[in-house]
């Protein structure tokens, strides 16, 4: 404390361990997130002085990247894929000024006869915001929606109001997709659209960081050990799974927290079981809020991945269960991946829980969650 003459009661310890917790959280969370800038960074150094001065580079060609990441792959060197060892060498390529913000170790780091004081290309004009300040205040999963915009001043834009506002990645996302950047350029009052905007942004937190998918890949740590939406959620989960295994009815447990890559964007899909008398994949999706049509469409949308990526010959379609839940109610749907036929429909909803036996389950559950706390 610093006075010992401060009053120091029960909730004053409270309030201190608390403010400790979250302080040294929000700095080791800043800690992770440097390093997974700095490394990919540094490979997106190493592609391009390969790519300048590699002996043997004429022998690969247009296919570097894809030998690139089959080797890595074999070493089990996590998101290093085609696409994403080209994001790191635009990054670097965008980003030459990071090369300052180097620590001695990490300089040590850079291609041989590279140093941190050369020269190492130059930074798009409008983005010659302090390096410091890109590496300090934005995890690299900002710096990657911001590298794969396509113009340097709309680049400049987000990063800007992202500082600005502390923007999580989340929100970053969003306010790209919402078109941001085009409708301050056509607004006649800049200064109040960017007050709307960020009075309703959702900022950055230690827990958001660390969730960062390529925070806990980079990490070593499983998607279910940071991924679940809440404490009564991850409690829910542990039931639900639970239930379904003892229905006997042919569901055998297969994943939960599945990520998978749809496009640019992972989805983690909570519980995926294969049903070894439908022959399908059963995904479950779990929602502690009532049900949205934004729901529905995320559950299609794994269901209809698994139908492209994981049916193996034989199978029948997958299908999904959406838990929407309330306080005071429980809401199943299913999504059958568009089928029409109805006997086939009918042949899943033989083989499934009742939306009836689920809902009472669900109901009955929460309750029981509730009381636990």
């Amino acid at each position: 404390m610093k006075n010992s003459s401060e009053r120091f009661d029960f909730g004053a310890l409270v309030a201190a361990i608390d403010r400790v917790n979250n302080d040294l959280a929000a700095q080791a969370g800043r800690a992770v997130n440097i390093s997974l800038t700095m490394r990919n960074w540094l490979i997106g150094a190493y592609i391009a002085e390969y790519e300048l001065r590699g002996l043997d580079r004429a022998s690969y060609g247009d296919g570097l990247l894809a030998e690139l990441a089959r080797r890595l792959g074999k070493l089990k060197v996590s998101n290093c894929n085609r696409r994403q060892l080209y994001r790191y060498l635009r990054f670097y390529r965008l980003c030459p000024q990071i090369v300052g913000t180097l620590s001695p170790q990490l300089r040590k780091m850079l291609p041989t006869g590279m140093s941190a004081s050369e020269k190492v290309g130059t930074a798009s004009p409008q983005l010659q915001i302090p390096p410091e300040q890109l590496v300090q205040q934005l995890s690299y999963s900002h710096l990657e929606l911001i590298v794969d915009l396509d113009d340097n001043l709309k680049r400049a834009f987000y990063t800007i109001e992202c500082i600005r506002g502390n923007w999580s990645v989340r929100e970053l996302k969003r306010q790209i997709g919402s078109l941001y950047f085009e409708r301050s350029g056509l607004s006649t009052n800049k200064e109040k659209l960017a007050e709307l905007v960020q009075s309703g942004a959702e900022q950055s937190t230690p827990k958001l960081n660390i969730r960062d998918p390529y925070v806990f890949e980079f990490l070593g740590i499983k998607p279910q050990e940071v991924m679940s939406e809440s404490d009564l959620e991850d409690a829910l989960l542990d039931k639900l799974q639970d239930f379904l295994l003892e229905l006997g009815n042919g569901f055998c447990f297969e994943a939960r927290q599945k990520r998978i890559l749809i496009g640019d964007n992972y989805g983690f899909v909570d519980l995926v079981f294969y049903h070894r008398i439908l022959k399908c994949h059963v995904l479950v999706e779990l929602k502690v809020e009532g049900f949205t049509h934004e729901n529905l469409g995320q559950l299609n949308t794994y269901v209809s991945w698994y139908r492209k990526n994981m049916m193996a010959s034989g199978d029948s379609l997958p299908i999904g269960i959406l838990l929407c839940t309330q306080k005071d109610h429980a809401l199943v749907e299913y999504a059958l991946a568009g089928m029409d036929n109805s006997l086939f429909v009918s042949k899943y909803q033989l083989s499934l829980p009742g939306k009836q036996e689920m809902q009472e389950f669900l109901e009955a559950k929460m309750r029981e969650v509730d009381g636990e706390k």
